[in-house]
Parts: structure tokens; C-alpha cells; sequence
């Protein structure tokens, strides 16, 4: 049954813009969108509620269903709209991320003053609120209810232990689509080396862990290993020094740096050998899942949601626990350039192309 649809993004950027536009475009549904710009995240879910409630008042659409994110405070949305939203609409959340597992810095001013639980806290009364809860993968929202449960068992008295379960009863697991097949049309000849290329297509951020990636390389520098680097993504101006530094110190090796739109994009990632991945805050992983479609050999960390999205115990040979780990399996790879580049783990992303999985969302958001 087609049905009207509203999200409600208060952070339309970035990866959350992109999902919403698409969902869009390929839906049989009728989809209005109603964002914010991405940014100030900390007072979009503070005060984006206020802003969406205003604009959802002017608006000229019905919705059967309301889809919001992660990034809206659904408690206070709610109690500003409920004389204009009639009670048989039905209201969905979809988290991307969630708070609870946020990796705080340790200089980061809310952590200092015990701040940061307040953002997973509205996460959670957000579920509350929803008659759906949908995660983009299985470990996202594992890793939610069980920092939750931990949260709600040291607070001093009604503990409201059996909302867990409640919760969990009404969450379900619903993948980023992707519009992998276009990445098939990216074909410049951007780089015609013989050398194994190595590829960063992340934000230049720390929860990307670039410390990690940088030190395994100075390490095979050092040990007389020839390789390429193509270091992709947004900069920003306070980047990890790591990422100056190796700017510098790969000043021989890296090929290409900065962010890039498709065709270069795409261009680039098919050009890829291997994609050393070091996250430590990831939730579906889009930009890993985009270069394994264009062919490069990942190296994944057994942690975050890629043993899930990979198979860990049918694909061990991808997964490193340890930083020597991680320092042997790309030292093999570059080492074994022939060898790696017969594997090919397309299929393990080519599954949440849009044109595999949009009938899937269909159905459930006409299903809540």
C-alpha cells in the first residue's frame, strides 16, 4: 500500500542526507523530507526539535508515517506537535549512529563535565516514543541496548529495566541503501602505476583512527616497502596531527589527497588494491562498503560492525585484533599483490545496492 511518508533529519548532511534523497528518489512511497543543515550536531538534537515542530506546522503534507533520525529529540517533537498530528500516524525512528557509544575524547568538554550522557539519554527516550525502531546494522543496535542496560542499572531507583526488552520488541535491523551501481560508471584512468595502492576514503577525523593507518605505513616505509597511497575524504581544519604528519612523511608515496566527487571518486577506489580499515566508531561503514564493490581487499578490525557485515568466521584471513596484526596482514598484502587481487568481496556490498534492497524498506515502513 503506498503510503505518505515524512523524515524528519535535523542533521541533513553528509551520509544522512545522501540515505534520505535516496530513499526518495527510489521509494514507491510518497516521501517529503523536513532537514536542518548538518551541522552544530551537539544543538541539533538539543534544539532541532523546536525548528522541526515550527516547520511541521506549516506544512502542506499528510503523513501516514513519520520517519525521524537518530539526531531528533522524537520526546520534545512530539509534545510541540501533538494537536497536529492525528494519532493514527504512525512514527518510526532510524538511528545511523547512536550516542550512548560515542567515543568521546577526553579533552572534550561535555565528557569533562559529565555532558555526554545526555545525547544517548535523548536516543533513548526517542525509542521510547516510536512505535518502530530501525538500526542500519546488527551491531549498532546490540552495542545501544546493551550500553543502555548498563545506564539504567546504576541509577539509583526506578531503574525501568524492562523497557530494554520493550524496546528491543519493536527494533528491527534495516541496512543503509546504497547507490553502488553508479560507482560502475566511474572509468578515468586515474592512475597507471604498477605499485599496490592503498586507500583512505574516510572522513580525516579521529574516530576514523587514522593514527593507526599513518603508523602501520611509516612502519613498511621504513622497511623498504614499495607502495602508493591514495588518502581521499573530507579535511578539516582541526585534523589529527597524525594526518599532517603523514602527509609529510608520505609526501613520496601518496598520489592523490582530499575529497573528490564521482567520477574521481569512483575512479579512484577502482584503482584501489587494498583498504586498510582502523575505525573505532562506525555503525554500517558506507565508505568501506563503496571501495570493496570497486574491488579493493579490505583489512578489517574484529570490533565495531564489520565481523557482521563480512563474516568473520567464513573470512578470518580479513580481520586483525591486534596493531602487529593489522602491520602484518597490509605487509602481506602489499608483499602478495597477485594473490590478493584474485579475491574478490563485491558481493558482500553489492547487496544493499538500492535496486536490491528498496522493495525491503517499502515493506516494512508500510508495515508498522
Amino acid at each position: 500500500m503506498k503510503k505518505n511518508i515524512l523524515i524528519i533529519e535535523p542533521f541533513f548532511s553528509g551520509s544522512h542526507e545522501i540515505w534520505a534523497k535516496q530513499y526518495q528518489k527510489y521509494s514507491s512511497h510518497t516521501i517529503k523530507i523536513l532537514s536542518m543543515k548538518g551541522k552544530f550536531w551537539k544543538w541539533r538534537m538539543y534544539g532541532g526539535a523546536v525548528t522541526m515542530a515550527e516547520e511541521f506546522k506549516k506544512l502542506d503534507f499528510e503523513p501516514d508515517v513519520i520517519l525521524a533520525t537518530d539526531m531528533l529529540d522524537l520526546s520534545t517533537f512530539l509534545s510541540l506537535t501533538r494537536k497536529e498530528i492525528p494519532h493514527n500516524v504512525e512514527i518510526a525512528v532510524y538511528f545511523h549512529e547512536n550516542q550512548l557509544t560515542y567515543p568521546w575524547q577526553a579533552e572534550s568538554v561535555d565528557k569533562q563535565k559529565n555532558r555526554d550522557l545526555h545525547y544517548g539519554f535523548m536516543n533513548y527516550t526517542t525509542a521510547l516514543n516510536a512505535d518502530k525502531v530501525f538500526f542500519n546494522s546488527e551491531y549498532n543496535m546490540d552495542s545501544f541496548y546493551k550500553e543502555m542496560k548498563g545506564v539504567l542499572k546504576v541509577m539509583p531507583d526506578y531503574k525501568h529495566k524492562n523497557t530494554i526488552d520493550q524496546l528491543r520488541a519493536k527494533s528491527e535491523v534495516l541496512p543503509i541503501g546504497m547507490e553502488l551501481s553508479k560507482l560502475d560508471e566511474c572509468t578515468l584512468p586515474v592512475y597507471k602505476e604498477d605499485l599496490p595502492l592503498i586507500l583512505w576514503n574516510h572522513r580525516w577525523e579521529y574516530d576514523k583512527n587514522p593514527e593507526d593507518f599513518f603508523k602501520a605505513l611509516f612502519i613498511l616505509k621504513e622497511e623498504g616497502l614499495q607502495f602508493r597511497v591514495a588518502l581521499l575524504g573530507e579535511f578539516y581544519d582541526n585534523c589529527p596531527q597524525i594526518i599532517k604528519d603523514g602527509l609529510d612523511i608520505l609526501k613520496d608515496e601518496i598520489v592523490v589527497s582530499g575529497y573528490m566527487k564521482n567520477p574521481e571518486y569512483g575512479a579512484w577506489m577502482q584503482a584501489a588494491d587494498i583498504l586498510p580499515v582502523t575505525s573505532i566508531h562506525e555503525f554500517f561503514g558506507i565508505s568501506v562498503m563503496e571501495a570493496v564493490y570497486c574491488g579493493c581487499y579490505p583489512i578489517l578490525p574484529r570490533r565495531l560492525t564489520y565481523p557482521e557485515l563480512f563474516d568473520d568466521q567464513n573470512n578470518p584471513e580479513l580481520f586483525y585484533d591486534t596493531f602487529d596484526q593489522l602491520v602484518d596482514l597490509l605487509r602481506y598484502s602489499i608483499t602478495h599483490l597477485n594473490d590478493i587481487r584474485q579475491n574478490n568481496f563485491s558481493c558482500k556490498a553489492s547487496i544493499y545496492d538500492w535496486s536490491q534492497i528498496i522493495e525491503h524498506y517499502d515493506e516494512v515502513l508500510a508495515d508498522i
